[in-house]
């Protein structure tokens, strides 16, 4: 896309956003060092749940916001480029989530060829995009991918999810009732969902051995930025993932403050985020542009495209910038200092 051409004045105000997951940011947030790292500019660095009202808060899936960091679900990201925004690719992590397929105790299903003619929970939201739908129908392509089956050998069941009260809650209790037979489910509160749900667990993701069949929203999760500030500030680019890289490594040493952030984080208990996240989570929040990721996003793109997610076609390896990261790497002073601790919530949803 083309550069901005426009006043270079330096921002007065830098914003950042993150899903309630782990990463980099939401560490780095918690100790305080994005404030930190921009206060002797004069630049207030402010995350976009504290936004003031005239601020749009759908910049965390638009990005339409230029002075903005996001580090989120990559369902978003790819939707707000392929609509046009000119955001750039700036890192991406690959972080095990839980993901899982729920039944009924009583269901025979207890792997992935088992559901074979079986009917399938797809949630319908009323959003601009519909990340909880794009889940769903990418973790059911990959499981059943796993079993040599494609989309075509389930039912899909739309579920609409508008005025259910928590996330998962309307395919659970379309579960409970009979409509459908399986539910995809993933992150920490769905460990505690599928716990107050009664449900069992027909199939675990994570331990499928071909790790493109996890491929989903956040596995690979990816870092952006508006090509507006990329263009005017690169500096102030370098700097912010600087930052990250810094809280990468030190979450790295602190796994039981890294369990304290993601309780913070994602809303759930210690039940939730044992569940949900493998033991040495904490030393995997470093972001990348490898080939083997661009290649596991570019994987996501295409089934995106295939389900009508996508407007326009989305060139990963055109995306990505992976100058702004080879620099942060040299600014990047190695290990961190003890910073106090003050956990923010992140906003809802991937």
């Amino acid at each position: 896309m083309p550069a901005h051409t426009a006043t270079r004045t330096t921002p007065d105000t830098l914003w950042f956003t993150r899903c309630p997951v782990p990463t980099a940011t939401g560490i780095a947030a918690d100790r305080h060092w994005l404030a930190e790292e921009f206060a002797a500019d004069g630049i207030a660095v402010r995350s976009l749940q504290d936004a003031a009202p005239d601020v749009d808060r759908q910049t965390h899936y638009t990005h339409a916001l230029p002075g903005l960091f996001r580090e989120g679900g990559n369902v978003p990201a790819l939707w707000a480029r392929s609509r046009g925004e000119e955001t750039r690719l700036i890192g991406l992590t690959w972080i095990e989530e839980r993901q899982a397929v729920l039944v009924r105790p009583d269901s025979p299903v207890r792997d992935a060829d088992a559901l074979r003619g079986l009917r399938v929970a797809v949630p319908r939201h009323t959003i601009a995009i519909d990340f909880w739908r794009a889940m769903a129908l990418r973790g059911f392509d990959g499981v059943l991918a796993s079993a040599g089956l494609g989309p075509d050998d389930v039912r899909r069941v739309d579920v609409p999810a508008d005025g259910h009260d928590g996330q998962w809650a309307a395919e659970l209790a379309a579960l409970r009732r009979g409509d459908v037979d399986a539910v995809y489910v993933k992150g920490a509160l769905a460990v505690e969902a599928a716990r107050r749900a009664g449900a069992r667990v027909a199939v675990e993701l994570d331990e499928l051995p071909d790790r493109t069949h996890r491929v989903n929203n956040g596995t690979p999760r990816p870092i952006t930025v508006h090509q507006r500030l990329l263009d005017d500030h690169p500096d102030l680019v370098d700097r912010f993932l600087a930052v990250l890289l810094r809280a990468a490594d030190w979450a790295a040493g602190h796994p039981g403050d890294v369990a304290r952030i993601l309780g913070a984080e994602t809303g759930a208990g210690a039940e939730g985020v044992a569940g949900a996240y493998r033991p040495g989570t904490h030393r995997t929040l470093h972001p990348d542009l490898s080939a083997d990721r661009l290649d596991l996003l570019a994987r996501q793109e295409s089934g995106l495209r295939a389900h009508g997610f996508l407007p326009a076609p989305v060139d990963v390896r055109e995306w990505a910038d992976p100058q702004p990261l080879r620099r942060a790497r040299l600014l990047h002073p190695g290990p961190a200092p003890a910073s106090a601790p003050a956990s923010a919530p992140a906003p809802e949803g991937p």
